[in-house]
């Protein structure tokens, strides 16, 4: 006989919660499910358990599911986690790759997905212990693992910096460079996301766009930055002018 798999739904939505319960009832092998309501009750929950078992949404409040699976698995290496999301955001999926242990199984399926699409996806990284990633998640791998449109560290910082609204000076302030470092950090990432200052040039208006504004769309366009991690974003940047205004008096 089977042995019953102990599995944690992380998951604020109580419609998504009630989903993947019936979801779950429905299994051929035997389960129990217990909830998660925040992306801290599911690290609390799951450090109970030695080889935990979870699906997790990526957006929640106090830890989101990156940050949740990162406190997991540097705990729980061998943590079996199945992200479950409407994103494909390329800022998540640039945010796992840094994150999973080496040899670890786990996977990410779209809430758009079928029912049995969505359950044979579960079943194949929390039974059959093997990874399942979304066929469109993985487009949105593919092109972040490309090496001549992937953003390394420093020019997605750059992204992060612009998107914030933050001018030249201050960012050299906040990242220790000279201005000239700036402006090299910002002319790598118009590189790597396709922008040329002559490609938007036009003869009719008589002037070239706004770079700084273009790259901002481009990026939200390929999901590299979103408005819930944005948030998270504003939140460092006012913790750090606080210091930084603190210093200077």
């Amino acid at each position: 006989m089977n042995e019953e798999l102990s599995i944690l739904i992380a998951e604020d939505n109580p419609k998504d919660y009630e989903f993947l319960e019936r979801l779950f009832k429905e299994w051929e092998h035997p389960c129990r499910v217990e909830r998660a309501h925040s992306g801290q009750l599911a690290l609390d929950l799951a450090l109970r358990h030695s080889r935990p078992l979870v699906v997790s949404d990526i957006q929640m409040p106090e830890l989101n599911g990156i940050d949740f699976a990162k406190a997991l698995w540097e705990k729980r290496p061998e943590a079996r986690i199945v992200f479950w999301s409407q994103y494909k955001d390329e800022m998540y999926v640039r945010a796992l790759a840094r994150i999973v242990p080496p040899e670890t199984v786990y996977g990410y399926v779209l809430k758009s997905n079928s029912r049995d699409r969505i359950a044979s996806a579960l079943s194949t990284v929390l039974v059959d212990e093997q990874c399942w990633i979304d066929p469109e998640v993985r487009k949105v791998q593919g092109r972040a693992g490309h090496s001549q449109t992937a953003l390394s560290d420093i020019e997605f910082e750059a992204l992060l910096d612009i998107s914030l609204g933050l001018t030249d000076n201050l960012i050299a302030q906040r990242r220790y460079l000279s201005r000239r470092g700036v402006q090299s950090r910002l002319n790598s990432l118009y590189t790597k996301l396709g922008l040329d200052q002559e490609q938007f040039h036009s003869d009719k208006v008589g002037d070239a766009f706004n770079l700084r504004n273009r790259a901002v769309a481009v990026a939200l366009r390929r999901g590299l930055i979103n408005a819930f991690e944005m948030e998270q974003e504003e939140e460092e940047f006012q913790n750090w002018l606080s210091r930084f205004r603190g210093g200077r008096r």
